[in-house]
């Protein structure tokens, strides 16, 4: 896992972030509907598999996992998002209040400067010799 975060590149690091920021806020207000829940995991099917097929070429190079998952993981959480922001007087997707987007916003510093960790302590794990 830190070689992992020390390898990121910052376009990776971006998407991240936007992991961060869905978290805080789900966590912040969440809305434990089975049906809100299923109906994003239907969504995230239908699209996944759309975006899977739009990027697959016949007898090409299957993408690898990583990317799979992330095809259904982002319809999975832009439809769970909005439903839980729903009439809850959120600007795009900013809360109205400014506590949840602050905590939203720190997220993604906080986890840029795990990456920054993982590559220091990673870059002093390959100096070292035995």
């Amino acid at each position: 896992m830190l070689r992992y975060l020390a390898a990121l590149r910052w376009q990776r690091i971006v998407l991240w972030c936007y992991l961060c920021w869905y978290f805080a806020i789900i966590a912040l207000y969440l809305d434990t509907s089975p049906l809100l829940w299923l109906s994003s995991v239907g969504i995230s099917a239908i699209i996944g598999a759309a975006l899977l097929l739009s990027i697959t070429k016949p007898g090409g190079v299957r993408p690898d996992r990583w990317t799979v998952f992330r095809l259904f993981l982002m319809p999975f959480c832009v439809s769970s998002y909005s439903a839980i922001i729903k009439g809850r007087g959120f600007v795009l997707i900013f809360p109205p209040e400014l506590r949840p987007n602050l905590i939203a916003l720190a997220s993604c510093p906080v986890f840029i400067t795990l990456c920054l960790v993982c590559r220091r302590l990673v870059g002093r794990g390959q100096t070292r010799t035995p």
